[in-house]
């Protein structure tokens, strides 16, 4: 066989290849918010109910930052996405090795945390989560609502349930006034 044949016969192998990459890349991208590089709800979801599933002693969180229209509105949208970044950023190191965090959308994030008691607390999030944001110049006010539900306190630990008591935990707190944490 001359190099020419065998160039040939290995260009619909390479082309596969080359497609099977794009495919894998645009995949991972879609399940990777743009802007803050968190998980999208599609991609934190599976992972999430696995950790749930192995780790009796998890910790489910729904954060929503209040009044963020406000931002958007007073400063622009370049200021509000400095926000959602610096949430993303705190909430991912607040969870640190031990979890995982998402944006849901628009304002709303979430977390999965495996053991808690590895993480500075819920009083440190809401602290970050609770601090302004600087912007060309400007600084902007920020803070959320964070709910959360320790998997054990479910009579069955799936993410549907465990998501549904850290969101009627965190309208609780909003309930109670901004700046809570339940």
């Amino acid at each position: 066989m001359d190099t020419y044949t065998m160039a040939t016969a290995g260009l619909p192998a390479l082309g596969w290849a080359l497609h099977g990459g794009l495919l894998s890349r645009r995949l991972a991208t879609a399940r990777r918010d743009p802007l803050t590089g968190l998980h999208t709800r599609a991609g934190w979801t599976a992972r999430a109910e696995r950790l749930i599933a192995k780790n009796p002693g998890a910790l489910v969180l729904l954060v929503d930052l209040d009044d963020f229209k406000a931002v958007n509105d007073t400063h622009g949208h370049a200021a509000g996405d400095a926000v959602l970044t610096a949430t993303a950023d705190r909430l991912t190191a607040w969870c640190g090795r031990h979890g995982i965090a998402a944006r849901l959308g628009g304002d709303e994030f979430a977390a999965v945390v495996t053991d808690p008691d590895r993480t500075a607390g819920l009083f440190a999030l809401w602290s970050a989560l609770d601090s302004p944001v600087t912007h060309d110049g400007h600084v902007l006010p920020v803070s959320a609502s964070v709910g959360h539900c320790h998997r054990d306190q479910l009579p069955v630990p799936t993410l549907t349930d465990a998501l549904s008591a850290a969101d009627a935990a965190m309208y609780a707190a909003k309930g109670h006034g901004r700046r809570n944490t339940h």
